[in-house]
């Protein structure tokens, strides 16, 4: 990596814009990304979807990420000077070690057509993203791969169609780029096990990568020791960078229902979910929530041999407004899921419910 990047996924930020949302620091009401980069940030990672809507054109929502949506984000980000990680889930909506659905039009394919669509798909969204002069730095090759890719076809233990599978989108990003950098991410970075086993794995079979990325939420993947423990043996193991690609922890533990405009069997979010915060040994308060982000990236800094390369923070400006939500009930449909849907993140995020920069962005500034 050139320089430590201190991140963030705004994946979010075209659908609150249309919404209203706004965002302020000291210096008055800004663009989300000028407020970003004033504060230190470096980098933004943007996930995309194939297709993100109903058969019946019903949009799912959180962000609607589809190629015209980042596209229109990703020129933004690359106008502000920044480093771009695209983040592709090759599914029509969420992927993680959940859920690994793949899109509507895949349905049905063979190993052999599914590592082809793999492929053509990743050549195209770079290709369009090169053509609209916003070629990102970083590409993630599927998200949160504890458990494989596009199922049952790259379902672990399936390790020789996943390695194909997640190969088929190295090759196409290394066609149209030798310079981009390749991100292979897994959930849960405090479970050194699965990173030793998943990317033993992944490398025997001929699985390249340039960077291991990591999600790490103190609230599910234990503690900043375990994460350690994972980076550091993934440094001696396999001599690549480290980054951890998603993270976030709380300033409050009220609730936004009433921003909402959502009954409470409407709502899924950390507010709903105290037991969650109560594992976190940093208090959901603006000054936990600084304290932790110091100690994060002294921790990634401290990698073995240098090889901690960033972070990015996830969903920092997901306000509480009504509109934005989790999951349509057209997407909880394509997930086979019965809800809630609303805003996961608002007590995670970096701005107050109204849009107020909070003091953890300045701790980013200054790390």
């Amino acid at each position: 990596m050139r320089r430590f990047l201190k991140g963030a996924d705004v994946s979010t930020l075209h659908e609150l814009e249309g919404l209203g949302a706004r965002f302020r620091d000291r210096e008055g009401e800004r663009g989300l990304l000028d407020i970003l980069a004033s504060h230190g940030l470096n980098a933004i990672r943007l996930r995309l979807w194939n297709d993100p809507r109903s058969e019946a054109g019903e949009p799912y929502g959180a962000g609607g990420n589809d190629l015209p949506a980042t596209l229109a984000l990703a020129r933004r980000v690359r106008a502000q000077g920044m480093e771009l990680l695209l983040d592709l889930m090759y599914s029509d909506f969420w992927a993680d070690p959940g859920k690994q659905i793949p899109p509507k039009a895949w349905r049905g394919l063979s190993l052999d057509q599914l590592e082809r669509a793999v492929h053509d798909f990743t050549l195209e969204s770079l290709e369009a993203l090169r053509a609209a002069g916003a070629l990102p730095t970083l590409v993630q090759v599927g998200n949160e791969l504890s458990n494989g890719l596009l199922w049952p076809s790259g379902r672990r233990p399936a390790w020789d169609a996943m390695t194909r599978l997640v190969m088929a989108g190295v090759r196409a990003v290394r066609q149209v780029s030798p310079e981009i950098r390749v991100v292979i991410q897994l959930d849960n970075g405090g479970n050194t096990a699965l990173y030793r086993e998943w990317f033993d794995a992944y490398t025997s079979r001929g699985g390249q990568l340039d960077a291991i990325g990591l999600s790490y939420y103190p609230c599910w993947h234990g503690t900043l020791d375990d994460l350690s423990r994972t980076m550091d043996e993934m440094a001696r193991r396999h001599g690549k960078d480290l980054l951890v690609v998603e993270t976030s922890t709380a300033f409050t533990t009220e609730d936004y229902g009433a921003r909402e405009g959502l009954g409470p069997a409407e709502r899924k979010g950390m507010a709903t979910r105290p037991h969650l915060l109560a594992r976190v040994a940093y208090p959901p308060t603006p000054r936990g929530q600084c304290d932790f982000l110091r100690d994060l990236a002294a921790r990634i800094r401290r990698v073995e041999g240098g090889k901690g390369a960033g972070f990015f923070y996830w969903e920092p400006a997901w306000l509480p407004i009504p509109g934005s939500t989790w999951a349509t009930r057209a997407a909880l449909g394509y997930l086979g899921e019965t809800g809630p849907g609303g805003n996961e993140w608002a007590n995670q995020a970096l701005f107050d419910f109204d849009g107020n920069a909070l003091p953890a962005l300045g701790i980013i500034r200054d790390l």
